[in-house]
């Protein structure tokens, strides 16, 4: 059954799936896809090319697929994609994506953005992503599955974070972050991995001690850098966790976020 509130204004072309429900004085653009069993609240603007998967609830004053941020987009009917079961609290602002970077925003599914958060155009964000109120991404970023961002958190354009990395609030993000990895800082250094997160996604202690013991010797081992990151591939090769590491580490094409030492106690939390 779809209930849409008098007050709202839906276009005739709009696509809704069923059991949606429009609250007041929403507006829905020509170009939009709602898929089943969506709830848009009140005041949710949804515009652009943009299509929201099945099981979404947006609230009040969030603004998807506006047009991006950028002097170079002229108009282009680029796109906003959002997963299913997707979280989208008040004041959230996604924007499309622009022709010279694919053309296509994404965010996942069974992502949770909290209030104030924004995604700028072209971002990839994967699945299972948490952004706690007022984080912010400038265009082209990249996402892992199963980050979490503490609140007011900052991230430069361009950036990845890869998989379940912890980005402490009010951090800045200006370089790249290795999967696991847990920055913190206004100009964000690595500070260790995300033991916790590692925990909670089924990883036993033996996995974890020896994601430990490689990021000991890639950030803190003797020699060059490169020669860490070879001497790591080869001694810990097959290791799924680490294998990850080791990937984006090399598939990296910008700065690295490189780690400080903390001391033991830091460590273990």
């Amino acid at each position: 059954m779809l209930a849409i509130d008098p007050t709202a204004r839906v276009a005739p072309s709009a696509v809704i799936g069923t059991n949606v429900e429009i609250g007041p004085y929403c507006v829905i653009g020509p170009h939009v896809a709602i898929g089943e069993d969506c709830r848009l609240v009140a005041h949710v603007h949804l515009t652009g090319h943009t299509t929201i998967g099945p099981g979404c609830a947006i609230y009040p004053f969030a603004s998807l697929g506006t047009p991006p941020q950028s002097v170079h987009y002229r108009g282009e009917p680029t796109r906003l994609t959002v997963g299913a079961r997707c979280q989208i609290r008040e004041s959230v602002t996604v924007n499309i994506g622009t022709q010279g970077g694919g053309g296509h925003t994404v965010i996942g599914d069974d992502c949770f953005l909290m209030v104030g958060s924004h995604v700028g155009h072209d971002c990839k964000v994967g699945n299972h992503v948490v952004f706690a109120n007022n984080t912010v991404l400038g265009g082209h970023v990249t996402i892992g599955d199963h980050v979490v961002f503490g609140g007011g958190v900052a991230v430069r354009q361009f950036v990845r974070i890869g998989e379940g990395a912890m980005i402490v609030g009010l951090s800045g993000v200006r370089a790249d972050v290795i999967p696991f990895g847990m920055a913190h800082g206004p100009l964000a250094d690595l500070i260790g991995l995300n033991v916790i997160g590692l925990r909670r996604r089924g990883a036993a202690k033996a996995d974890v001690q020896r994601v430990r013991s490689a990021y000991k010797v890639l950030f803190f081992g003797e020699g060059e850098f490169r020669t860490r990151v070879d001497r790591v591939a080869g001694e810990y090769s097959g290791d799924p966790l680490v294998d990850k590491i080791i990937d984006f580490i090399r598939s990296g094409k910008r700065p690295l976020t490189m780690a400080v030492k903390r001391n033991e106690a830091d460590q273990e939390a």
